[in-house]
């Protein structure tokens, strides 16, 4: 992917991009007290002394959510730090009730990683992770309850949240897409966050500067709280264009605080940014620091699933994919599940399997599509993995042809029926015998002498469409090969 240029009246600028997700960790209990984390409850029903701020209530760490944060750590491939330090971050809103949040900020649990960004091109693009840190998820103002008042939910008071800053690497807005849709599937697979950005477990904050080509660093506008991907996308191609104009104009880009308006498709004000001494860090009395032993970062190492990078190379090397079809099949860990049981059978191509590639193909086109259509997970596939790879033995073994089989795959998205009883039942079976094919090709000339003599004088382009009658002819169940053999030796000369 090129690099994105800004057309402005002195020339070209290029946008900076640096994004903070804060990614909900999959537990049962919040942070620091054992009221639940399950989202959609009622609100205000999980709610413990201590995440709503009740004086002399003293916060206990979850060590799940601890190992569920250096498990993210090494799955980003990133540093992890044995000593880290919890320190409040004081500011008042009103769903902060103790008046400050137990975060970290000079000793983060987590070091620098890498996520490696797989472009639509093929190539690879590595992005830094500067640093992944541990806090309590604040609670909720509702303003849309009541017209003169805000209503506090303190449901999400408390919740684990992982905080993974990128280093400023993002050059376009199709690369943060791509960063955040990895980084995604990353924490899916590892099982520490479930990415669902409508649900607000996982939401951005972006960080926009713009510069001419070479220069430094410029100053940087902060998008906060922005919850899809394509949001994102469009906050920061807004944003990079209004600092241009801003500059453009003689003005300055004012370090500051933004909220993206997706129905204006703008970005405004929302406060002047703070800085680190704004918020009055210090280490939180309540709670000592955190410190690990590398026994336990080993045991939690141990407990890795395959990731994503390491999947897509294995489906590379082992059923001769290319790289764009294992970057698609590995996104999702449900669909890489699905593809290698659907790939997995017979003696085909593959690790003790069928033709893999022919599997990707139905999956990522046919498959997706079917599921796309009814709005379906893979995990709800009308359509089995083991049925899926079943139908592509037919067609490998002659007994249905291609198109065949796209006919027999809308019946078993219906039915979910075995492709073998749909081809037994409907009678498809591809005919192979010649003298029944023979009579066809011969049926076809005799009603079209016109055509065959022109095919005879040399309108070789011709073949193509007695193939097609022919087809249409046998319901489309005639062997195609056999079908061009006999029309060439038939119209030759």
């Amino acid at each position: 992917m090129g690099a994105w240029r800004i057309q402005g009246e002195s020339g070209e600028w290029e946008a900076v991009i640096g994004l903070e997700v804060h990614a909900q960790v999959i537990s049962a209990s919040k942070l620091f007290s054992g009221a639940s984390a399950v989202f959609g409850a009622e609100p205000n029903t999980q709610v413990s002394l201590v995440d709503a701020g009740f004086p002399g209530m003293l916060p206990v760490l979850n060590e799940y959510c601890v190992e569920q944060a250096v498990r993210t750590g090494l799955g980003l491939k990133a540093k992890i730090n044995l000593t880290s330090v919890f320190e409040r971050k004081n500011y008042f809103y009103a769903d902060l009730p103790a008046g400050y949040q137990i975060s970290q900020y000079k000793y983060p649990l987590v070091g620098e990683g890498t996520v490696i960004l797989d472009m639509p091109d093929g190539s690879t693009r590595p992005i830094g992770i500067e640093r992944l840190h541990v806090e309590q998820d604040a609670g909720k103002s509702l303003h849309d309850q009541d017209p003169k008042r805000t209503f506090i939910d303190l449901n999400r008071s408390g919740v684990a949240l992982m905080e993974i800053v990128s280093r400023p690497d993002l050059r376009t807005p199709e690369e943060a897409g791509i960063y955040l849709r990895k980084l995604r599937s990353i924490l899916r697979y590892l099982g520490t966050c479930d990415g669902n950005m409508e649900e607000g477990s996982m939401r951005c904050d972006v960080n926009v500067s713009v510069r001419k080509p070479g220069e430094p660093l410029r100053t940087r506008a902060e998008i906060k709280n922005v919850n899809s991907v394509r949001f994102v996308m469009q906050a920061i191609e807004h944003e990079a264009r209004r600092q241009v104009r801003a500059y453009e104009e003689g003005g300055k880009v004012v370090q500051e605080t933004r909220l993206y308006d997706s129905h204006k498709g703008e970005t405004r004000p929302m406060r002047a940014k703070e800085f680190a001494h704004d918020y009055r860090y210090f280490p939180d009395p309540d709670l000592l620091p955190l410190r690990l032993s590398p026994e336990y970062v080993d045991v939690i190492a141990a407990t890795l699933p395959e990731l994503p990078d390491e999947k897509k190379d294995r489906f590379m090397r082992d059923y001769g994919l290319s790289p764009y079809d294992a970057g698609v099949l590995v996104v999702e860990r449900e669909t890489a599940d699905y593809f290698e049981r659907a790939a997995r059978g017979g003696e085909g191509v593959g690790r003790g399997g069928r033709d893999a590639k022919q599997v990707a193909n139905w999956v990522i086109s046919t498959l997706f599509g079917l599921l796309n259509a009814k709005g379906l997970p893979v995990t709800r596939s009308p359509v089995s993995a083991d049925h899926l790879g079943k139908l592509v033995d037919l067609i490998a073994d002659g007994t249905i042809s291609g198109r065949i089989a796209k006919d027999v795959f809308e019946i078993m998205g219906e039915t979910g029926r075995d492709p073998a009883d749909i081809v037994a039942a409907k009678g498809l079976q591809q005919i192979t015998d010649t003298g029944a094919i023979e009579a066809a090709v011969n049926q076809v000339i005799a009603a079209n002498p016109d055509k065959a003599a022109e095919v005879r004088a040399g309108k070789v382009a011709l073949l193509g469409w007695f193939t097609g009658q022919v087809m249409k002819a046998t319901g489309g169940k005639a062997n195609p090969a056999a079908v061009n053999a006999i029309l060439k030796k038939k119209l030759s000369g």
